[in-house]
């Protein structure tokens, strides 16, 4: 039986009928003066009202230096997003009646293991897709983050390694991980890769034409964003805007959980598939009515987090996870709505049932204090509500929180105790593996000092300098890499027994789960 909160959330609070209101007279203006003062290179927006396209355009260049514009057809890395695109990839197989929700994983992937047998045993297929196995946030991240060299089945085989910090089903954590599982479901059930299956059976038939569903895909599009992201200042965010190297991304494995690029037309696409509930323009469907519910229907409870007074309004009251979608209040509606992020691109997608009306905002920069912005200014807009300013209130915050991890850090770089290493810095050079990772290398480069190699990360190299006692600090030769903390420990003879890890800021994006490395010296190799 459902937790009545929840299905007082499924049911929610407002039935009225839908209402036109075309998108704000002045939006056009409004997002290009609000582009041009934070610094965003370029924004795409999709708006569907009852069924029809009322806007579908782009603001700003695809990439800094460049000339090209964003537009309507400009194809953006959407993260998140894409959750529920896989999960609707899942629903196409459960009207074949291929697979069923509540199937176990090992039904379809008998080889498939979690770190308890237990769980091995009950976990199902909707228990991949709600973040309520145990796993902790974004645990298991680092197997594609922010590239890999392992393949979506070898990720997978290792997710039997990765510990959990919860008893299964008790507690709401998100992870990337199970997606990639859910990806390889598709493939075991198929026989197609997931790139492929999503291509013909979601993204095609949905009428997304310029949607891409794999990055050599993606890279052979010319009219594509490329990623952006404030690097030179002191910790991320900070400085000025940058071009990234657009191949630096979420790995393939990993792109189950957020690796498609949509354009405002394709999004527009999407949403319009959304409040048809499945249904398509040509009458046919791309899933079922029944599976339409099932994708919007609250499974795990979502802690709510505090916002400061200025955001209060923005604070729900209740909000739970569905199948790649998070549903929540907002004023008194039911907001169907998923964030997504890559590095160095951002979407938000908003659906609001009972008006009839969805969009998507989608920034190839990390300036999130205006995707929110601009979120909340339009469901004010369709809500019918009075301006609150949400913009700069939302980026008044944004530049607070980096000012704050800015302080952070300064502060740690006053106080480090000067102590010396315990140990010549050769006796903490050797090979060390952590069991769902894999191997890293602590080396001694030419000049003595020690290096570090993540091994199954290409390009996750550097140095590492000495902090205080037995503990280094990344500086890595990729600087859009989070700098993290390695801290040794040593038994009572002086050998070295492991290390762990942690990101140096502390608003380090999540998925740079250092802290869930333990690793132990691998004997006899360096």
């Amino acid at each position: 039986m459902k937790p009545i909160r929840l299905l007082a959330l499924s049911l929610m609070l407002s039935a009225a009928a839908p209402v036109w209101a075309d998108p704000p007279a002045d939006i056009v203006q409004s997002v290009e003066a609000l582009r041009q003062k934070i610094g965003a290179p370029g924004v795409s927006i999709a708006i569907v009202e009852d069924g029809k396209t009322t806007l579908s355009r782009g603001w700003g260049v695809r990439k800094l230096g460049e000339r090209a514009p964003v537009d309507a057809q400009t194809i953006f890395q959407t993260g998140s997003t894409g959750k529920a695109m896989t999960a609707a990839a899942l629903a196409v197989l459960v009207d074949e009646g291929k697979i069923a929700w509540d199937d176990p994983v090992i039904k379809h992937m008998p080889w498939f293991r979690m770190y308890d047998p237990w769980v091995t045993r009950e976990i199902t297929i909707r228990d991949l897709l709600v973040h309520r196995s145990g796993l902790g946030l974004g645990q298991g991240d680092l197997m594609f983050v922010p590239r890999t060299n392992l393949t979506r089945k070898q990720t997978v085989e290792r997710v039997a390694y990765l510990k959990p910090k919860t008893s299964f089903r008790s507690a709401y954590a998100y992870d990337n991980i199970l997606y990639a599982v859910a990806g390889q479901l598709i493939e075991e059930v198929t026989g197609q890769t997931w790139e492929n299956f999503i291509r013909a059976r979601v993204l095609r038939p949905g009428g997304m034409k310029n949607a891409t569903s794999d990055s050599e895909e993606r890279f052979r599009v010319a009219n594509r964003s490329w990623p952006h992201a404030r690097l030179s200042g002191p910790l991320r965010g900070l400085g000025d805007q940058q071009a990234l190297n657009e191949r630096d991304e979420l790995g393939r494995n990993g792109a189950p959980a957020g690796g498609l690029a949509l354009s405002a037309d394709d999004m527009a696409a999407w949403l319009k598939i959304q409040l048809a509930h499945g249904a398509l323009p040509n009458g046919k469907r791309l899933f079922s009515e029944a599976q339409a519910t099932e994708m919007w229907k609250p499974v795990t409870p979502m802690p709510i987090s505090q916002l400061p007074d200025q955001l209060k309004p923005a604070q729900p009251t209740q909000q739970a996870y569905a199948l790649g979608w998070q549903v929540q209040d907002y004023r008194g509606h039911r907001i169907i709505q998923h964030g997504g992020g890559v590095f160095g691109s951002i979407t938000r997608v908003v659906i609001i049932p009972d008006k009839n009306v969805a969009f998507a905002i989608m920034m190839n920069s990390e300036e999130s204090g205006m995707l929110l912005g601009l979120t909340y200014e339009l469901l004010d807009h369709y809500l019918d509500q009075p301006d609150y300013g949400w913009t700069t209130k939302w980026q008044d915050w944004y530049a607070a929180r980096l000012e704050g991890g800015k302080a952070f850090l300064e502060q740690k770089a006053a106080s480090p105790v000067q102590s010396g290493p315990s140990l010549p810095l050769a006796g903490y050079a050797g090979r060390y593996r952590d069991p769902w990772y894999g191997d890293i290398v602590i080396g001694q480069g030419a000049s003595g000092g020690l290096t570090i190699d993540f091994t199954s990360t290409p390009r996750m190299a550097g140095r590492l300098d000495h902090w205080q006692y037995d503990s280094f600090v990344t500086k890595f030769d990729d600087p859009a890499i989070e700098p993290a903390y390695v801290t040794f420990t040593l038994d009572a003879d002086g050998k070295v027994t492991g290390a762990k890890l942690k990101a140096v800021s502390q608003i380090a994006d999540f998925s740079w789960d250092y802290h869930d490395l333990d690793l132990k010296p691998v004997e006899g190799k360096k």
